[in-house]
């Protein structure tokens, strides 16, 4: 088990429930469907890779030539960009920020270290025996 990022994966599932819970109750009456909808899609993407953090941690300290730990900050990244994206393009109106519009290509970058994360994984796995 690899502590690290046990406590990555600690720190993002509290803000995946803390999101979570607010979109659902705090923002419910501020927010127009489609911008909850989004917010939605942030909680949910950080709770998937929330887990699979966990499951890094449980693969970790294997001879990968380093993969699972180019997947921990891959996906620990991709949390920050995509989800925290879309968290803030879901309230920009809500917040009077107009200008987080052009946040909107940082969402596919994180996008883009979700899929290498996973891919840093599949190597990882391929290269342990």
């Amino acid at each position: 088990m690899n502590k690290q990022i046990v406590i990555t994966a600690s720190f993002f599932g509290m803000l995946a429930v803390i999101t979570g819970a607010f979109g659902a109750h705090g923002l419910k009456n501020h927010l127009l469907p489609s911008q909850l909808e989004v917010w939605h899609t942030a909680v949910q993407y950080n709770f998937y890779h929330v887990f699979a953090l966990l499951f890094l941690a449980a693969f970790a300290g294997k001879r990968d030539g380093g993969l699972i730990s180019a997947a921990h900050y891959l996906f620990t990244f991709g949390i920050i960009l995509f989800s925290g994206s879309l968290y803030l393009l879901s309230c920009r109106d809500l917040l009077g920020w107009s200008w987080l519009n052009v946040m909107g290509p940082i969402t596919p970058v994180g996008g883009l270290l979700f899929i290498l994360g996973w891919l840093m994984l599949g190597l990882a796995a391929i290269r342990t025996k």
